[in-house]
């Protein structure tokens, strides 16, 4: 299991990707879930994994070879809009999934995977989607600034009494963290180092990439100030008078 989360904001775009993956209790790994593909002023598209990790790998694999191979014929570096490359991973997500899934079904395996696609291409605004097993998608508005995708159950409350379409980049940032710090107390199979990009509207630049490790140390001043916080509101509140022995 994994967790990812992205933001189209007005300002900007958050992206985030913790890197455990995990097996079983026995066998834990750190894989990157965070994939760029940027071309210095003309395009910025950041691709955000979760779900069986063959699967999302032969994706990027997939999408990067071809691009490779012929570089200027239907890639994630030559699609006119946001809206066609969220069409080309779909595409390429279903393809695997024909190629590989019977094989895998029989053997009882979870194949399925889903991606968050955002980022911006020359000419239009900054977009966001995210992309479903079967390939479909759905994408980002300004009522809905943020899409979740893995174990997101956990970290989904203070991102919804926080973020709005207004948020800035750096306050985004702060909440992603605490929404992280909040999975990975809850949940084991979503662990450290978190991958960060932060992309400035309009400048198709390739942002500011931060890997945020355990010794990081931001991550642990909000890690301890959001615990010390979270106690001080708790104990501030009134206990209910309902009568019962106080003992």
């Amino acid at each position: 299991m994994t967790y990812c989360v992205a933001m189209r904001l007005e300002t900007g775009m958050l992206f985030a990707s913790d890197s455990r993956t995990n097996a079983g209790v026995d066998h834990v790994s750190t894989f990157r879930k965070m994939q760029t593909f940027e071309r210095e002023g003309e395009r910025q598209l950041v691709l955000l994994s979760a779900g069986n990790l063959a699967t999302t790998q032969s994706v990027v694999s997939l999408l990067r070879q071809r691009a490779k191979a012929e570089p200027d014929g239907h890639n994630l570096y030559t699609v006119a809009s946001m809206y066609d490359a969220a069409c080309l991973v779909g595409e390429t997500l279903r393809e695997i999934g024909q190629r590989d899934g019977p094989a895998l079904s029989q053997s009882n395996i979870d194949f399925g995977c889903s991606f968050l696609l955002g980022g911006q291409i020359a000419g239009e605004h900054q977009r966001l989607f995210n992309l479903y097993p079967q390939g479909n998608f759905i994408e980002a508005t300004i009522d809905t600034p943020y899409f979740q995708i893995g174990e997101a159950k956990y970290g989904k409350p203070i991102i919804d009494r926080v973020i709005s379409y207004q948020t800035a980049l750096p306050e985004a940032a702060k909440c992603a963290l605490i929404s992280f710090d909040s999975t990975m107390k809850s949940n084991l199979s979503v662990g450290l180092p978190i991958d960060m990009l932060l992309y400035r509207a309009d400048s198709l630049g390739a942002g500011l990439k931060r890997r945020v490790e355990e010794d990081d140390a931001y991550f642990q001043q909000i890690r301890r100030g959001w615990g010390e916080c979270l106690r001080a509101a708790f104990a501030s509140l009134p206990t209910a008078d309902w009568g019962w022995d106080q003992g």
